[in-house]
């Protein structure tokens, strides 16, 4: 596959998109949570994955993980940006509501590559960090800072839930 996006071949990054398309805007839509947003990263992530094809490496892991890793951090970026706080501060509620309601349908539910199911096998401490790095967007310094939780022990859950996931991905 890689070898194949690497020759540029338009039906491996068909294949690619129609195969993760949905996963990986779960993840995205779990993190930026305004429907729009998300398509224009997931977007922009395929892209991204087209160009820099070349950057993936099998050595240190999986392309799929290449490519959430690369989405999540779109998506992060994304929230961070001047654009979307613009759009936090003069968005009315009401233009808002269906995010409630489309935000739970099957097609943006991660349990499509079942992260949810091993998720749910963490300790609780180590699935609140998960959450909130992973799908809410925060960095280790803004978990230790808001839920007054030391720097160091955020570090040391993340990397405990992080090594318990790797383990049940084999």
């Amino acid at each position: 596959m890689v070898r194949l996006l690497l020759l540029k071949d338009r039906k491996a990054f068909e294949y690619l998109y129609d195969r993760y398309s949905a996963a990986v805007y779960g993840i995205i839509f779990k993190i930026v949570k305004i429907d729009e947003l998300s398509e224009e990263v997931l977007q922009d992530a395929f892209l991204k994955f087209w160009d820099k094809a070349g950057d993936y490496n099998a050595e240190k892991g999986k392309l799929f993980t290449w490519m959430l890793n690369i989405a999540r951090n779109m998506a992060i970026d994304k929230i961070r940006s001047k654009e979307f706080k613009g759009i936090q501060k003069t968005d009315d509620i009401a233009d808002n509501v269906y995010i409630f309601d489309e935000g739970y349908s099957d097609k943006n539910k991660s349990e499509f590559i079942g992260l949810k199911e091993l998720v749910d096998k963490l300790t609780d401490d180590q699935k609140q960090i998960i959450d909130l790095m992973y799908f809410q967007g925060y960095s280790q310094s803004e978990i230790a800072e808001e839920f007054e939780i030391p720097l160091g022990t955020v570090k040391t859950r993340a990397k405990a839930a992080m090594q318990k996931l790797r383990e049940m991905f084999k």
